[in-house]
C-alpha cells in the first residue's frame, strides 16, 4: 500500500502553480513521418472530467515536438529498435523467442499497445504490456522474468506498443473486476500525497496549460510510454514516471506493478480514451 501521508502542506506551491503563466496546448497537428496523421484532441469518454482530451505532445516545445514527428530524428526509436532485435532473440530453456509464437509482431500486436491493460484471470487482477510479457516469459520460453526496467523490459515494451502507433487507445472495462480497479485507480488520482500534499489532479486536472518553473504541465496522458524524456536521455516507463511524481510530492513510492500502480495505470490511460498510441513519445 501507497504511504501516502499529508505532512506538511504545500501553500507556497500551490499558490505558485495556480498563479503560473498560463499558455494553451498548442493547435497543431502531429503527422508521423508526413504519413500517420495522429489523434490527439478528441472527445472525452462518459464521465471523463475534462471537456477535451488533449495528448502532451501538444504542450511541448517546437522542437520536441518535431522529432516525434520524425522517425529518423525520435531518439526513442533506438529503443524500439533494440526491442525487434529481442523479439526474435531465443531465450530460456524452451528454444524460444517472441517470434516463435507471435511472428511479425506488425500483425500480430498491432492491437496490443492500444488496448492494455486488460484483465488477466490467472491473477485475478489487471495485467499490463511488461507483466504480460513476463508471464510469456516464464510459462511459454522458460526464461526468467524481467525486473522492473531491467533486462529488456522497456526496449520490448517500446516495440510491441510501437506497432499500435496511430491506433485510440480503448480499454475494456466490462472484463472481469475492471471496474472496480477502474474506481480504485480514480481514488488514487485525486487522493492528495506527501508533505506536499498533491495529487495527480492537482498538476494534470486543476492546472495543466499553466507553466510550473520551466515545465509547460500537460493532462499527464500516458498514450505514448515507454516515452523518451530528453531531461534523462533514455526510455522511462509509464510506472518509473507513476513513482518519480509520487517521490516529488515527498511521499514513498510504492514498487512497480503493486496493485496500487497497476490500478492507477488502468484509470489514466482509461482518460486517454480516444488518442492515438504516440509510444515511444518524446517528451521534456
Amino acid at each position: 500500500m501507497l504511504r501516502w501521508s499529508y505532512g506538511l502542506t504545500s501553500g507556497l506551491l500551490l499558490t505558485g502553480l495556480t498563479a503560473a503563466v498560463i499558455a494553451d496546448p498548442v493547435d497543431d497537428v502531429l503527422v508521423i513521418d508526413e504519413e500517420i496523421e495522429m489523434m490527439t484532441r478528441v472527445a472525452p469518454p462518459e464521465g471523463h472530467p475534462l471537456s477535451e482530451v488533449i495528448s502532451g505532445w501538444h504542450y511541448r516545445t517546437p522542437e520536441t515536438r518535431a522529432l516525434e514527428a520524425d522517425s529518423f530524428q525520435n531518439p526513442g526509436l533506438l529503443g524500439v529498435e533494440q526491442g525487434e532485435s529481442i523479439w526474435y532473440t531465443v531465450d530460456g530453456t524452451e528454444g524460444k523467442s517472441c517470434g516463435t509464437c507471435h511472428g511479425d509482431a506488425g500483425e500480430s500486436m498491432k492491437a496490443v499497445g492500444s488496448s492494455y491493460p486488460k484483465w488477466h484471470k490467472a491473477t485475478n487482477r489487471p495485467i499490463n504490456v511488461e507483466l504480460q510479457i513476463n508471464q510469456c516469459r516464464v510459462n511459454n520460453m522458460g526464461a526468467e522474468a524481467y525486473k522492473f526496467d531491467k533486462s529488456g523490459q522497456k526496449p520490448l515494451t517500446a516495440y510491441i506498443k510501437h506497432q499500435a502507433l496511430g491506433n485510440p487507445v480503448e480499454v475494456n472495462l466490462d472484463e472481469g473486476d475492471m471496474q472496480a480497479w477502474w474506481e480504485k485507480g480514480k481514488e488514487l488520482y485525486y487522493k492528495r500525497t506527501g508533505q506536499l500534499n498533491l495529487s495527480c489532479a492537482s498538476c494534470h486536472e486543476k492546472n495543466n496549460g499553466n507553466y510550473i518553473r520551466a515545465d509547460h504541465l500537460s493532462q499527464g496522458n500516458v498514450n505514448g510510454f515507454p516515452t523518451y524524456r530528453l531531461k534523462q536521455g533514455t526510455l522511462i516507463s509509464l510506472h518509473n514516471r507513476f513513482r518519480g511524481c509520487i517521490r516529488d510530492t515527498r511521499a514513498e513510492f510504492p514498487a512497480a506493478f503493486s496493485d496500487d500502480l497497476m490500478a492507477l495505470e488502468l484509470y489514466v490511460t482509461w482518460r486517454g480514451t480516444g488518442l492515438s498510441v504516440e509510444t515511444p513519445g518524446v517528451r521534456q
